[in-house]
């Protein structure tokens, strides 16, 4: 398997130095990965039916929100500006901790089925 690996890598280095990638769409910019390592494999299928019908949970658009404003905040220079970010964090921050807390307090049978999969999976 190594020798195919190197050969096909020989191949796209040859392919970049002649520049025939250079005219791709979407050439210079960011890839867009979906890291689905964190969903048990079992459920990826029905998360990504749901992800492609545009149904996202709140608590994943506020995890999203609230990478993004520290990943703001430690780039940030201005002090205005940090003091506007932390507000909005800490309101994500909040409205985060009152979600969590719902949820733990439901405890149906779903959940306990899906915990005991993930703690079997462990073992």
């Amino acid at each position: 398997m190594d020798i195919i690996w190197r050969v096909a890598e020989d191949k796209i280095r040859e392919a970049m130095k002649n520049g025939e990638f250079d005219n791709l769409p979407g050439f210079g910019k960011p890839l867009e990965l979906e890291d689905l390592s964190h969903i048990p494999e079992d459920l990826r299928i029905g998360y990504l039916m749901l992800k492609n019908a545009g149904y996202v949970f709140e608590e994943v658009e506020l995890k999203k929100d609230l990478m993004t404003l520290e990943d703001l905040l430690r780039c940030c220079e201005d002090e205005d500006e940090k003091e506007k970010l932390k507000k909005k964090l800490n309101e994500k921050l909040l409205r985060w901790n009152a979600l969590m807390k719902k949820r733990n307090k439901t405890n149906s049978q779903a959940l306990r089925d899906y915990q005991r999969r993930i703690d079997e999976k462990f073992r």
